[in-house]
C-alpha cells in the first residue's frame, strides 16, 4: 500500500506567507520556541518536555487557536496557542498528529527552509490491541514520507517507539528511559538531545534517517522496547 492509499481531505489550500522573521506573530522570540502540531497526548506530553527545558511553545491543533484554552492552563507559563503556520515558524517543530492527518497539516504551510522537523507519528492504519495494521511505503520509511511531504525541512525520528504512557511511567532511582533519535543532520539532532537530557532521558541516536527510522518506527526491531539505562552509566 502506497501514499495514494493515505487518507484523503477535502480542503482548499490558501496561499501562505513566507516564514516570518524571528519575532512571530504573537510575539514570541522564535529563536528559543518549538512548535507543536498536535495537541492530543503526544503534543501535550512533548510542548511539557520543552517547557522544562527552558523553551517557549506555540501548540496547535486542526481546529484553531481558540479551541486550545484548557491546554493552555493545563501547560502553563511558556506556553502560547497558535494557528499550524504559526507554529511552524518556530526553528524546530514537533510533527505529533495522528498519521492520517500528517498529509493535510503539511500541505497547509508554508515552505520549509531549513527548519528542524521532529517527526513522532507512526504510519498506523488501524490500532486496535493486540491488531496493529501499518501502511506500507515499499522501501520507505514513513519519516522519509514525511521528509517527502516537508521539502527543506532538516527531519529527525524521535518520541515514536513507545507509547507515551510507559515514556512517562516513573523510574526507579538511578534509571533513565532511553529515547531513540534518527536523523541526517548532526547539529539538529544535537539541539533535540539537550532538550531529552534535561528532562533526564537517556538519548540513543540511530544514525541517519533512513536507517535509524526503519529501526524504531512500529514494526521495528526496536519499536515498543521500554529500554532503561543505568544514569551512573
Amino acid at each position: 500500500m502506497g501514499m495514494n492509499d493515505m487518507t484523503e481531505t477535502n480542503y482548499t489550500p490558501v496561499p501562505l506567507p513566507a516564514r516570518g522573521p524571528a519575532i512571530s506573530e504573537i510575539g514570541y522570540d522564535m529563536t528559543s520556541t518549538a512548535g507543536i502540531l498536535g495537541a492530543g497526548t503526544v503534543g501535550k506530553a512533548v510542548a511539557r518536555f520543552f517547557l522544562a527545558a527552558g523553551r517557549n511553545v506555540v501548540i496547535s491543533n486542526s481546529r484553531g487557536p481558540d479551541s486550545l484554552g484548557e491546554v493552555i492552563a493545563e501547560l502553563g507559563t511558556g506556553a502560547e496557542a497558535g494557528t499550524s503556520a504559526q507554529a511552524a515558524q518556530a526553528p524546530l517543530v514537533v510533527l505529533a498528529t495522528p498519521w492520517t492527518a500528517v498529509e493535510s497539516t503539511l500541505a497547509a504551510l508554508p515552505p520549509w527552509s531549513g527548519n528542524t522537523l521532529v517527526d513522532a507519528t507512526n504510519a498506523i492504519k488501524v490500532y486496535d490491541p493486540p491488531t496493529v495494521d501499518l501502511f506500507d511505503f515499499g522501501d520507505r520509511t514513513s519519516s522519509e514520507v514525511v521528509a517527502s511531504l516537508a521539502p527543506g525541512a532538516s527531519v529527525i525520528k524521535a518520541f515514536n517507539h513507545i507509547p507515551f504512557t510507559r515514556l512517562l511511567s516513573p523510574v526507579p532511582d538511578g534509571e533513565q528511559h532511553a529515547l531513540f533519535v534518527s536523523g541526517d543532520d548532526t547539529a539538529a539532532k544535537a539541539d533535540l538531545r539537550s532538550v531529552l537530557e534535561a528532562n533526564d532521558f537517556a538519548v540513543i541516536d540511530l544514525g541517519d534517517l533512513a536507517t535509524g527510522s526503519r529501526i524504531q518506527q512500529t514494526g521495528g526491531p526496536l519499536g515498543g522496547l521500554d529500554l532503561r539505562l543505568s544514569a551512573a552509566g
